[in-house]
């Protein structure tokens, strides 16, 4: 297998962030990054689009640790309630997406999260507290008691 040169559009777990050049196998990149709009292939136009991107990123992103870790003491404290429809024994018609807990989190008062940035253990389906994982910076990750209650 050949190795294919990729320039990512958007964030990839484990591969990189958006601007990121990086060397996937052919398949990969074939199969699963392009035709999703993960990722162009690498050429010189493209190049220019990187720098658009990676400018994107660094407004977007937390600028320093100690932002981050000023973020990360606001979510701490933060008690997140997310109404959902359920039916009997609290089974959601449903689940919780990570569109939902940012929009909570917001409306609970915290800051404002990227989507991307959260991470669910696993599909909610279900009334009761749960705990998901923002990314608010590589170095820091903050876990978020999630409180779904029939709504």
């Amino acid at each position: 297998m050949s190795a294919t040169k990729l320039i990512l559009t958007q964030e990839v777990n484990g591969l990189g962030s958006a601007g990121d050049t990086v060397e996937v196998k052919g398949g990969y990149a074939r199969n699963y990054l392009l035709p999703r709009g993960l990722a162009i292939v690498a050429t010189r136009g493209a190049e220019k689009q990187v720098e658009s991107l990676r400018r994107a990123r660094a407004a977007r992103d937390v600028r320093t640790l100690e932002e981050a870790q000023a973020v990360a003491a606001r979510l701490s404290g933060l008690t997140v309630t997310l109404p959902a429809r359920s039916g009997d024994g609290g089974r959601l018609f449903g689940r919780i997406t990570t569109a939902d807990v940012a929009a909570a989190v917001t409306a609970a008062g915290g800051p404002e999260l990227d989507r991307r940035r959260i991470e669910l253990p696993s599909s909610i389906k279900s009334v009761g507290t749960h705990t998901v994982t923002v990314r608010v910076h590589p170095e820091v990750n903050v876990p978020v008691t999630l409180d779904v209650v029939a709504g």
